[in-house]
Parts: structure tokens; C-alpha cells; sequence
């Protein structure tokens, strides 16, 4: 597959998508772009505003499985990683899937389940494999986690420790249709209208010769120096209590990638990064307490950061 091939398919996809999901272009690419770096998302928004259906019709563009775990305080690590379990009439050990052994996997208000269950995801989501009884299990490729979570109705719900939230590769919102989108929405409800079905456009071989071509993507030193003199800054600021990672400093270079490869270009210019560094980096930061009383926002401190890097002219 070429690049020209591949800007193609993209194309194919965020138009497919576009069938069901209404005046979100930029949140499907941002969507798209995630699995093409091989990267997981975590969608905060309110309910009711497409991030279960945004996962299905991703899931169907691309030909691959899809899996749904509802999370709730009482769904075991087990429900999630599957278990192994003796046949006591053959004495043989089985092991039953759980529900995270699927192509993308949809992880639904995962910040209602227990820090437990949690914590069964970390390797799953990192390693893209999971160890039971010893027995290590390599998930299907392309392996992507749709986590979702409301930021309203947060009695009862257990906020996702910063070492799960370092391991999503961007963290995205929907937000409200505008007034000419709802219309939209409402119309293709109406008994009427004759209902759009998402169709495969593209293989799960082709995400993943897309995802092979994108780490040929060239990213100039004078950028990685950019983006490394960003996220160290976030490590010293005096109203950041938690910065960057190297693990965030690398997600931030391969979303850039992906920038570059969605615009159909072989190499990284400094507005990618800039492009993208709000969905990648934000929810890797956290704020001192006096930082938040003071309202200020981790937006804001990066935009104030960003004003102190020169950027780098690269020829």
C-alpha cells in the first residue's frame, strides 16, 4: 500500500462514518488518527451525544470485531480478561474470553467500575496482551480501547488513576450538534427517512498497512527537540503538580505523524504538533491545588507555554 492508497481509505472511512455521525468530521479524524498511531481514546462528554454509536460505525467501516463492556461497580476483572475454569469431566483447563478480546473494544463509563477492574485493563491497554494463570494471550490486531465517561453524574464513580490516564493516546470531546447538524440528526429520525446502514469500507489488513506505513513518516530531530522542550517545561511549571511523561512525549510525535500522513505528506511541520497537542497532552497533566482555586485550566497553561517555545523553522 502507498500513501496515496492510504489517504484514500482514510477518506473512505471519515465519509463512511460521516453517514451516521453528523457534523463531526474533525472528531472522527481525531478518532481515525488514534488508530492509525495505535493508540487508545477516551471520549468525556454528556450522555446522549453518539460516543456508543461513533464506536460501532468505527468498528463496521473497518471490518473488525467489536466488543462492549458496560462498566459497572460490580463487573469483576475477570468479566474483562476472561478466566480459566476446569472441564470436571475431562480435567482440562479452558479458558473463557472476556469481553476486552476484540478488535476495538468499547469500554462504557469505565470510571464506574472499581479501581480493580480498573487496573485489569493497564496491561491490556499497554502490552496488548493479558496474563492469566501464568498464560500469557496476545490480543487481535488492529487492538483498540473506546473508553467513555460522563463528567456529569460523578456520585459513585471512581476517577481513573493518572497511571491509566497516561495510557490513553488522546482524550476527546463530542460536544453539542449546532443548530444546522441537529436538524440533521432530528430529520433521519423521522419514520420517513430512509436510514443510512454503515457498510464496510475497508479491511482490518488495511488499518494495519496503514499503521505500518505511518512509522515512515519522517520527524525531523529540530521537532522531537520542540515537543520534548514542551512537555519538560510541564515538568517544572510552579502550577503543574504532574507533567508530561516520556510516554506522553511519545504519543504527541506519533499523533504528529498522524498528522502529517492524514494531510498526505511523508514528513512533520511544526503546525502538526501544534494541531494536535491539546487532545494528546491535556489530560496527562495534573494542576497544583492552588493552580485550580485560582481557576486556572490546563488548556490555558499550555497556551501560555506554548507562547515561550520558539518553533522551529525546519527546512
Amino acid at each position: 500500500m502507498n500513501r496515496t492508497e492510504a489517504n484514500h481509505i482514510i477518506l473512505r472511512i471519515l465519509e463512511n462514518i460521516e453517514k451516521v455521525i453528523v457534523g463531526k468530521r474533525e472528531v472522527i479524524a481525531l478518532l481515525l488518527m488514534s488508530l492509525l498511531c495505535q493508540g487508545h481514546v477516551l471520549i468525556e462528554d454528556k450522555p446522549g451525544l453518539g460516543k456508543t454509536k461513533l464506536a460501532t460505525c468505527l468498528a463496521k467501516s473497518i471490518e473488525c470485531t467489536f466488543k462492549r463492556i458496560q462498566f459497572t461497580p460490580d463487573v469483576l476483572p475477570s468479566d474483562v480478561t476472561g478466566f480459566s475454569m476446569y472441564n470436571i469431566h475431562t480435567g482440562e483447563k479452558i479458558f473463557h474470553q472476556g469481553g476486552i478480546m476484540g478488535q476495538i473494544v468499547l469500554a462504557d463509563e469505565i470510571n464506574r467500575a472499581s479501581p480493580r477492574t480498573q487496573s485489569a485493563m493497564l496491561e491490556v491497554m499497554q502490552e496488548k496482551q493479558l496474563t492469566i494463570d501464568g498464560v500469557t494471550f496476545e490480543l487481535p490486531s488492529p487492538f483498540m480501547v473506546l473508553a467513555t465517561q460522563n463528567p456529569i453524574e460523578m456520585s459513585g464513580t471512581f476517577p481513573l488513576p493518572e497511571a491509566q490516564m497516561d495510557r490513553f493516546f488522546m482524550k476527546i470531546f463530542i460536544g453539542y450538534p449546532n443548530l444546522e447538524s441537529e436538524i440533521e440528526i432530528l430529520k433521519r429520525h423521522n419514520k420517513d427517512y430512509q436510514q443510512t446502514a454503515v457498510d464496510s469500507v475497508a479491511t482490518s489488513s488495511d488499518v494495519i498497512s496503514m499503521q505500518h506505513l505511518l512509522d515512515g513518516v519522517y520527524c525531523h530531530r529540530e521537532i522531537i527537540r520542540y515537543i520534548v522542550k514542551i512537555c519538560e517545561i510541564t515538568r517544572n511549571h510552579k502550577d503543574i503538580l504532574l507533567g508530561v511523561s516520556p510516554r506522553g512525549a511519545i504519543a504527541l510525535m506519533r499523533a504528529s505523524m498522524g498528522v502529517a500522513m492524514m494531510d498526505g505528506r511523508e514528513f512533520v511541520i511544526p503546525d502538526d504538533v501544534l494541531k494536535i497537542i491539546y487532545p494528546v497532552l491535556c489530560h496527562r497533566i495534573v494542576l497544583k491545588a492552588e493552580a485550580v482555586l485560582q481557576k486556572k485550566t490546563v488548556r490555558s497553561l499550555l497556551k501560555s507555554i506554548l507562547s515561550t517555545v520558539p518553533v522551529p523553522s525546519v527546512n
